[in-house]
């Protein structure tokens, strides 16, 4: 459990806070004098970076850039650069900057990558380029020159209790639209001017990777700065981050009403469910449309088909017909956890986000975790310590801080769906653009990213609790429906069966996606499939499988080891609906 909780923990700000302090923890220590004996020219090249004439932002100040030495196989000699840019006052009486966190190599591959960030960002990050979905050895100890930032605000500066804490940047127009995307261009362009002055030319390549809040990022740099990257991986992007906001309030208003006190709290979602009601959904939503992908192997593969007209008679037979027990659910149970995969609607039935697919990691920790909690260790739904203070602060106008977690659970249950659904899009002095036009990153319109050669490949968990990977499809076959039939030729979603947010669950959710990412820029190689392999805290360690390029799936071939990825074939369609996909790069 604690391996699987310190993974799932790495999708959320919690993450960036881990990493900063394993920055600070490399760089604590360190011989820089030796650094600059042994390359006194990169120190000299280095330390010409404080030089405030380069960066393209005349606001731009270098905080430090120091020579760091080479710290093993992790980390290679490089430069160190830690800037800001743009500082100010807001209106709301803080401090505000855009950090950034960039890294040199001395073996310089020519490459760039910018590293995303995660939840409410806040933290510079530590430019190493461990991001999810990158294969090997993190992307600085392979030579690329790495910068990461956040995104326009400190958390430990920016955290006025009364705001709602690190959420309260929500109350500044500026620091809004910086962590929508105003940002990643800033950084972006610091970055560059960086590597130009330190190497003396441009890099050849240029990639952003990251997934959740980092994967939105990814995408709003393909729509609204397309010229910025050659190749972007952007996993379960939270590219509608607003209206996930109201899933997050409808769960958490959905499974509140399960408990017996009018006020409930946060902690009392955890005893909603157990561990073994969960388990009791999984199996009926595996007894439903486990086989429909060809083999009954714990992964609901055709997921797409896995409707609730399948589970609803699954669930049936699981519902108590008297007092609630270990082996059944009530029916208030099962009628919240339809009401939940509906997805948020008005009274009248509108939808105002998106549905979610019966899949088989419901019952695992990462799907527990943001939407009930955990009992060991005690921790509360992410939906509400995150979402919901996200939802009043940063994703509604006017804001409102909801100083904690009482505060945010009373905010989810007075949530009027048809009343305050509309704040994601309303506008107010002081704020000029509404929190959808700000932080929303779902146009189809790529074709300016397509023009320039981008390449955009997206993975995405069918599991995932907080972005729906419905929502990501019907994105994808909008930007299909707009390019004639011929989206697969720049980007290529990856389903991946089973995976909770970024990672965990029953499910193959190690592959390198980033290396096919490169391969399809620079050998013009498009992905079909990517190797995935099951990690060891999955029901089945070392099983490997195929992820394929929706609308494709893994298809057993009727032969050979069912456990092996060389077993299945990627088919549109499902079991014996036609050949193995293949597409056009």
């Amino acid at each position: 459990m604690a391996i699987v909780l310190k993974r799932l923990l790495c999708a959320t700000a919690a993450c960036a806070a881990m990493l900063l302090g394993g920055a600070a923890a490399l760089a604590q220590g360190q011989d820089q004098a030796a650094a600059a004996a042994s390359s006194p020219a990169s120190a000299s090249a280095c330390a010409a970076l404080a030089q405030g004439a380069l960066w393209p932002d005349p606001t731009t100040r270098i905080d430090s850039a120091i020579l760091r030495p080479a710290q093993g196989s992790r980390a290679p000699a490089h430069c160190e650069v830690i800037g800001h840019l743009q500082a100010r006052t807001g209106v709301d009486g803080q401090g505000y900057a855009v950090g950034f966190h960039l890294r040199l190599p001395l073996d310089w591959n020519g490459r760039f990558l910018f590293q995303g960030g995660g939840g409410s960002n806040g933290v510079l990050g530590d430019a190493m380029g461990a991001v999810p979905f990158f294969g090997g050895q993190v992307a600085l100890a392979q030579g690329y020159a790495v910068v990461s930032q956040d995104s326009g605000h400190d958390n430990q500066r920016n955290a006025l209790a009364e705001h709602g804490g690190e959420l309260s940047f929500g109350f500044d127009p500026i620091a809004r639209l910086n962590y929508g995307h105003a940002s990643l261009k800033l950084t972006t362009d610091a970055a560059k001017a960086g590597v130009r002055a330190f190497y003396g030319r441009a890099p050849v390549r240029s990639y952003f990777a990251g997934c959740s809040k980092g994967g939105q990022e990814g995408m709003a740099l393909a729509q609204r700065y397309p010229d910025a990257f050659d190749g972007v991986l952007a996993g379960a992007p939270g590219f509608s981050l607003p209206r996930a906001a109201l899933a997050e309030a409808w769960s958490t208003q959905t499974f509140g009403r399960l408990v017996a006190n009018p006020a409930p709290s946060v902690r009392d979602l955890v005893g909603t469910f157990s561990d073994t009601d969960l388990g009791l959904v999984q199996k009926a939503v595996l007894a439903a449309c486990d086989r429909d992908d060809g083999l009954a192997d714990g992964v609901v593969g055709a997921f797409e088909a896995c409707s609730t007209a399948k589970v609803r008679p699954r669930l049936k037979r699981v519902t108590c017909s008297g007092a609630k027990a270990d082996g059944c659910l009530t029916s208030a149970q099962v009628g919240a956890m339809l009401r939940v995969f509906a997805g948020p609607k008005t009274k009248a039935g509108a939808a105002l986000y998106s549905d979610w697919p019966w899949d088989g990691g419901l019952a695992a920790p990462g799907w527990r975790l943001w939407t009930l909690g955990l009992t060991q260790p005690p921790l509360p739904a992410f939906n509400v310590s995150l979402g919901m203070g996200s939802l009043a602060a940063v994703f509604s106008t006017p804001p409102r801080g909801l100083p904690d977690d009482k505060a945010k659970m009373a905010f989810a249950m007075a949530y009027d769906f048809d009343r305050d659904a509309a704040k994601i899009y309303a506008v107010a002095p002081p704020f000029t653009r509404s929190a959808w036009e700000d932080n929303a990153a779902r146009s189809s319109d790529l074709a300016a990213f397509k023009a320039r050669g981008g390449r955009l490949i997206v993975p995405h968990g069918a599991s995932d609790a907080v972005f729906s990977i419905n929502d990501t499809l019907a994105w994808y076959r909008e930007v299909d429906a707009r390019f004639d039939g011929r989206a697969a030729e720049f980007v290529r979603v990856f389903p991946v069966p089973g995976m909770n947010h970024c990672m965990g669950g029953p499910a193959t959710d190690q592959f390198d996606a980033f290396t096919a990412l490169v391969a399809w820029v620079e050998q013009g190689q498009a992905p079909d499939r990517i190797l995935a392999t099951a990690g060891r805290d999955a029901p089945w360690p070392g099983r490997t499988r195929p992820l394929c390029a929706y609308p494709a799936i893994a298809v057993y071939s009727g032969r050979g080891d069912p456990e092996r990825a060389e077993s299945f074939s990627c088919r549109r369609g499902g079991p014996g609906k036609g050949p193995p996909n293949k597409r056009s790069s």
